[in-house]
């Protein structure tokens, strides 16, 4: 999954906090959120566990979706997750292997 634009929430734990971003190294970018390496947000609110992705093509389309996503509603976002992550398991693992 190097150099790969995704979209990715973050949850501080079932129906918790959420996080909207977006990267070209999803592996690297969660590390960080996992270990609290840069200051905002996710650190101030304990958000580290990666619950949904998404990939794209290029990193234009990655950005249109994020900011496509930060509109939505709570709720939205939830249905979301659950489609594809009923039980809000932590990816990292996942993606890890």
């Amino acid at each position: 999954m190097e150099k790969q634009p995704v979209v990715y929430l973050l949850a501080s734990g079932r129906n918790g906090t959420l996080y909207v971003g977006v990267t070209s190294d999803l592996i690297c970018r969660i590390w960080q959120h996992r270990n609290h390496v840069v200051p905002g947000f996710t650190r101030r609110h304990g958000v580290t566990q990666l619950v949904w992705y998404e990939l794209h093509g290029t990193m234009e389309a990655a950005i249109t979706r994020e900011k496509q996503l930060k509109k939505w509603n709570r709720a939205w976002k939830v249905r979301l997750i659950e489609e594809s992550n009923p039980y809000w398991r932590d990816l990292w693992f996942t993606i890890m292997g």
